[in-house]
């Protein structure tokens, strides 16, 4: 037997690791794929500095002073004035339900207030579930109330320019007056470690099972893909709301982290979440066929939820087309309804337009995992 070095056999080793590779094509593309999608994602969808932040304005003072004021916010560049409506209950709801991140209210006499050297107060709601959202824009807001009616108190207003701002800024932080990034964390923490734990655990099982070989005794009985899908499916949902159980007694004991809306309401939007997410699982495995196949897809999948969903960096900071695809992933809804429900108490009419694509994404992730698995019985 030749012992020798041999440059030649090295060289046939690689060829033949080289043609495994692109035989294994699925393995080869996400190899390919997952860099390629992080430089995208973290090149040009992530901004941890939002601007154009939708913003519900209620004026009823169309003065000079007053618009120079509104313009001088708008030229920040941070707040985008989205309503405008005479009722502040109206703008109320608007922050409520999530249309809108900021309120600005100016009273009625702002004007003349001004000029009467009264200092009127400028009223700035700022829904704060989000903290570091919003930090920048409030920033920029408080180095307006120096500048924003200078031009406008000059030749004979120009003794009405004192050293201090000629009106008050009152900032109201809604949901979370603290500023706590811990509300905004927790709740989200809920929603990704549920998204990785249920997509990952149900596409190795299944994949598991084909590498084993009973999945030809599987298959041999009369059980119909939907019923092996719901018997999959339902242990990981028993297991994802033990999971829950630790997470919301955490948040409760270690975190103090408010649940003011409705405990069942929860429990049901988190119910609904997993199941989703275990559709993409199912489907997963029936598109693998191995276990680092499945946990390639899953990292595939997971990475994006973590980045475009909101969890990480502000939603509305990131450009119109990372929102779009951010829209279409489940996780992104369920942060919006798990935070207006435990920050909020918001109760079901208020987040029915953040629990209908979960519902819709679990309807199109069930079909295609149907579809898939029937091509397996072939």
């Amino acid at each position: 037997m030749n012992r020798s070095f041999s440059p030649s056999r090295v060289l046939a080793i690689i060829i033949k690791e080289f043609q495994q590779m692109l035989r294994d094509r699925l393995t080869f593309a996400m190899a390919i794929g997952v860099p390629v999608m992080q430089l995208v994602l973290f090149g040009y969808a992530i901004n941890n500095d939002p601007k154009g932040l939708p913003t519900v304005l209620v004026a009823q003072d169309n003065g000079p002073l007053a618009r120079s004021l509104l313009a001088s916010i708008q030229n920040t560049g941070y707040f985008r004035i989205t309503a405008q409506t005479a009722s502040e209950a109206e703008a109320e709801r608007l922050l409520e339900t999530g249309e809108v991140q900021f309120m600005i209210a100016l009273p009625p006499d702002f004007s003349q207030r001004v000029v009467r050297g009264e200092k009127p107060a400028l009223l700035v709601a700022v829904d704060a579930t989000d903290p570091s959202s919003a930090s920048n824009a409030l920033s920029a807001l408080a180095q307006v109330t120096t500048t924003a009616l200078a031009h406008d108190l000059s030749g004979p207003l120009a003794s009405l320019q004192p050293r201090e701002p000629p009106f008050e800024l009152r900032i109201h932080r809604r949901y979370n007056p603290e500023g706590l990034t811990r509300y905004n964390i927790v709740p989200g923490l809920i929603g990704t470690i549920l998204t990785m734990t249920m997509v990952m655990l149900t596409s190795l099982a299944m994949t598991r099972e084909r590498e084993r070989g009973t999945m030809e005794n599987l298959l041999a009985t009369p059980v119909r893909p939907l019923e092996v899908m719901l018997g999959k499916i339902a242990p990981y949902v028993l297991l994802g709301y033990v999971q829950l159980g630790v997470i919301i007694l955490a948040a409760v004991l270690l975190f103090e982290v408010p649940i003011l809306g409705s405990l069942t309401l929860l429990m049901a939007v988190i119910g609904l979440f997993m199941l989703a997410n275990l559709g993409v699982g199912f489907t997963f495995s029936t598109l693998a066929t191995n276990q680092l196949q499945a946990m390639q897809m899953t990292f595939f999948f997971f990475l994006p939820s973590m980045l475009l969903s909101g969890f990480m960096f502000p939603f509305r900071g990131m450009p119109q087309w990372a929102q779009w695809l951010g829209e279409l992933l489940p996780l992104t809804h369920f942060l919006r309804a798990v935070r207006a429900i435990m920050l909020k108490g918001a109760q079901a009419p208020d987040i029915a337009g953040s629990v209908w694509p979960m519902a819709l994404f679990l309807l199109v992730a069930g079909a295609l995992a149907l579809k898939r698995y029937r091509q397996t019985l072939d």
